[in-house]
């Protein structure tokens, strides 16, 4: 379709001809109406006056018109001298998006661990006891603070923390830990027994009825996680009225029982401005295994695997992150490519139903996607990941996972990984040295993990819109403000 525009330069000449001619015609009409013998100078000033007037008009318009199609024009050239817009790019969205809504305040961060910290020992405290009871548990009296929220790669909200509290067995009870029969390849699952031909069991008939199980023709006993954690909620109760008041002034306590975990609410009174916010601390029941390694209750898988405990390295992992921190440059990127990738995962889970969301949540877990990331880490030179090539590994980091998905297969970076991907400075209990590779990714749907992947990679294309019409997952409250109960410890 044609556009024609107006050409001022004819428009306004052609007008003031128009109105001359006019004027002229106007004069003549006059002229010829009039009766009597008419003022011939009286006339021939009026029409000098008539065109002096719109001559001074259109020196006017020529000027107004000939400045707007100068500055027309000149907004022309601009535009078509610079490149067209077309929104941010990739590597300023991601960096906007993580200032935003993935980085963590430091002072509300600090400020709620120090308080976890400070009640979470006064409660433990509450439950040591100097001599091991021989016919039950007790608290070891001592915590292990694990997760994101302690090793600097947390997002969104400082609103949930993970602590062990380890387990002191009754004198002269040891269990030996055994892997899980027929759970080759899969995640590390194994049982605690209690050696055979033992008279322990003889002089502790009540501990072993209420916390150990007998294997099925056989005189061998296992220590269940089931019974453990139905003494070890209500001993939480009590340790918990016994420390409850001094907190109380700041913060109201509640108790709950969360699948296999005790969650224990924090919500802070009104004089908590600057950081109010509820936080969720799960205890977990963990047994000792000696070179900072714990056993844990394992997620129910059928009746006959509910005697299965899984190991964690969480002083292994420590050491080995603080380790990695002195390796990287100091403008390293390499926490936040974690942080924003944990983020983007949560955002693309928030579309799913609940099946598809708890199967989104299982397979591209918290441990899932730090396994992977640390894999990438050590195999790439420390120089890559400067602040500069964020995007890069960014994109490097997604098509690993992808590839990982694709193959079925993320192996456990401390049980069977590769020979010299960890520094030698790292040790593992004796039963977990020589232990056959596990997979995180074994046990799902094959079909489901290429879904996983899948929506992995549209995620990371329609990143723009995943952010734009995700729910926002916190506010920037807490930055830059000073807290009172900080100042005054």
């Amino acid at each position: 379709m044609t556009v024609y525009t107006l050409n001022l330069r004819v428009f306004w000449p052609l007008v003031t001809c128009l109105l001359v001619g006019l004027l002229f015609l106007h004069q003549t009409l006059r002229r010829g109406q009039d009766p009597g013998c008419p003022d011939r100078a009286l006339g021939i000033l009026s029409l000098l006056k008539f065109a002096m007037a719109f001559t001074l008009c259109y020196v006017f318009i020529w000027y107004c018109s000939s400045s707007q199609g100068q500055g027309r024009r000149g907004r022309v050239e601009s535009t078509e001298a610079a490149p067209p817009r077309t929104g941010p790019s990739r590597k300023e969205l991601l960096e906007d998006y993580y200032e935003r809504q993935v980085r963590l305040s430091p002072h509300m961060l600090g400020h709620s661990k120090a308080h976890v910290a400070q009640l979470v020992s006064e409660l433990v405290r509450a439950g040591r006891a100097e001599i091991p009871p021989e016919s039950t548990l007790a608290f070891r009296g001592d915590f292990v603070q694990i997760g994101s929220g302690y090793e600097e790669h947390k997002v969104s909200r400082p609103d949930c923390f993970d602590i062990l509290v380890p387990l002191r067995l009754p004198r002269g009870l040891k269990l030996e830990p055994r892997s899980c029969p027929g759970r080759e390849g899969g995640p590390p699952l194994c049982s605690l027994e209690t050696p055979k031909k033992t008279d322990w069991l003889r002089r502790h008939r009540a501990f072993a009825e209420a916390f150990l199980s007998q294997e099925e023709g056989g005189d061998v006993y296992r220590l269940c996680p089931a019974p453990v954690l139905r003494w070890f909620y209500p001993t939480v109760q009590r340790c918990l009225s016994a420390v409850r008041y001094p907190f109380e002034q700041r913060c109201s306590l509640g108790l709950s029982l969360s699948e296999d975990r005790v969650l224990l609410r924090l919500t802070p009174r009104s004089d908590f401005v600057c950081c109010h916010i509820s936080m969720g601390v799960r205890l977990i029941p963990a047994l000792p295994l000696g070179e900072g390694a714990f056993l844990v209750a394992a997620a129910p898988r059928g009746v006959q695997q509910e005697a299965l405990w899984t190991v964690y390295f969480p002083r292994q992992e420590q050491r080995l992150l603080a380790w990695l921190k002195g390796r990287v440059p100091a403008s390293s990127c390499h926490l936040k490519c974690l942080q924003i990738l944990k983020a983007v995962c949560d955002l693309s889970g928030q579309a799913l139903d609940g099946q598809g969301a708890a199967q989104w949540r299982a397979v591209l877990s918290s441990y899932a996607l730090k396994t992977a990331w640390l894999r990438l880490l050590f195999s790439t030179p420390s120089e890559a990941w400067e602040e500069r090539h964020l995007l890069e590994r960014m994109e490097e980091l997604l098509r690993s996972l992808r590839d990982s998905l694709q193959r079925r297969h993320l192996g456990h970076l401390f049980l069977g990984g590769d020979v010299g991907l960890l520094p030698e400075s790292l040790t593992l209990p004796k039963p977990f040295k020589d232990t056959t590779s596990s997979n995180l990714l074994a046990g799902f749907d094959p079909a489901a993990l290429d879904l996983v992947s899948a929506r992995l990679a549209y995620s990371w294309t329609h990143l723009h819109r995943l952010i734009r019409l995700g729910r926002p997952q916190r506010d920037s409250g807490g930055r830059g403000l000073r807290c009172k109960h900080l100042e005054a410890k």
